[in-house]
């Protein structure tokens, strides 16, 4: 691959996943009558970091690809917004696809009553492959490396998947790096039990937390149960379990029909917790990407060291404005979502 060069700037967020190409139906279209297919490209980690580029930080995503224009179609998407592409390895295509796989999938958005769909054709991807020792991690981290994101996703590809965010867990603390994780569960790739023990391990080496209440839940199951208890309760009980975490955040969503939501949020941080009202009854043109989007607005607050209340407040904004657009990656700038978050936004601009 025609790998750039160092960039000037050091690279200042990397993030480490799969990165995949979405094909949806125009509009709500159903897949099985589709007669033509939008492209779009996506991925939980690589959206963060695609939107954090968007918000000006030198941002770095880490994945592995066949080498062949699928995958320089996603390359030209992440260079488009100055993403390094330095650590995309890309790896011989076999000219069939037996192995080291583009991953695809394919989305329905949902409209009225109809909530949206994903179908993953996503076997044998190139990033399943990631080994351990196809980076050198304490290199990617050595060049004023301020941030390192990931999640629940990728170390469920396959076992040295999990491996691989461990040796890159391991260089990052050893390196200084802040590191946040979403749990970001996904029912096709585990049950939640077998997501929560490898979840455990890579928790243990985080300082940001990003999940759902259900997800903390199975993070302190007993057993083969989650645990019930109330949301004060979670984060208490997670704070002990892990005191390296320095904040745990996330969403609370209340889903009045397909294309209508209310989006609360949350920050737990030193024993306090911070809540947001967010936004109520607001419409969606597509969900896909927006818990990414409150992620990435999240961890831009923080790297900016701005107050938990305003980092909340921009992290909900964010989600909001992305469920207004078709794709899984923001088009928004820091002084877009900002206008948002305080009030406005909804008036013609002419």
């Amino acid at each position: 691959m025609d790998q750039p060069g160092r960039p000037s700037a050091p690279t200042e967020v990397l993030a480490l996943g799969e990165v995949m190409v979405r094909l949806s139906p125009p509009a709500a279209g159903r897949l099985e009558f589709a007669r033509s297919l939008e492209v779009d490209v996506g991925g939980g980690e690589y959206n963060v970091a695609y939107a954090l580029a968007r918000f000006g930080h030198t941002s770095g995503f880490i994945t592995r690809l066949p080498d062949h224009p699928l995958s320089r179609l996603v390359i030209n998407h992440a260079r488009a917004v100055g993403l390094d592409t330095r650590h995309i390895n890309l790896v011989p295509y076999d000219g069939v696809g037996r192995t080291d796989r583009l991953g695809l999938y394919f989305a329905e958005v949902g409209a009225g009553v109809r909530g949206g769909m994903a179908v993953f054709d996503r076997g044998h991807a190139a990033a399943a492959g990631f080994q351990p020792t196809d980076l050198d991690w304490p290199e990617a981290f050595a060049h004023g490396c301020r941030h390192f994101h990931a999640s629940g996703i990728f170390p469920l590809l396959a076992p040295n998947c999990a491996e691989t965010l461990s040796a890159a867990l391991s260089a990052a603390r050893a390196a200084g790096v802040t590191i946040s994780y979403d749990l970001n569960y996904r029912a096709s790739l585990s049950p939640p039990g077998m997501a929560a023990a490898i979840n455990h391990r890579m928790v243990a080496s985080a300082d940001v937390l990003i999940g759902s209440d259900e997800g903390f839940a199975w993070l302190l199951a007993r057993g083969d149960e989650p645990v019930s208890q109330p949301r004060s309760e979670l984060l208490k009980a997670l704070g002990q379990r892990y005191p390296n975490l320095k904040s745990i955040a996330g969403t609370v969503r209340t889903v009045r029909s397909g294309s209508r939501h209310d989006l609360t949020g949350f920050v737990w941080q030193g024993g306090v917790l911070t809540e947001d009202a967010g936004f109520a009854d607001f419409e969606i043109v597509d969900r896909v990407g927006t818990g990414d989007a409150f992620s990435a607005g999240l961890l831009h607050g923080f790297l900016r060291g701005w107050a938990v209340a305003r980092s909340l407040r921009f992290a909900l904004a964010h989600a909001v404005l992305v469920h207004t657009l078709r794709g899984d990656t923001s088009q928004f700038s820091e002084a877009d979502v900002a206008e948002v978050a305080g009030g406005g936004g909804t008036v013609m601009r002419r």
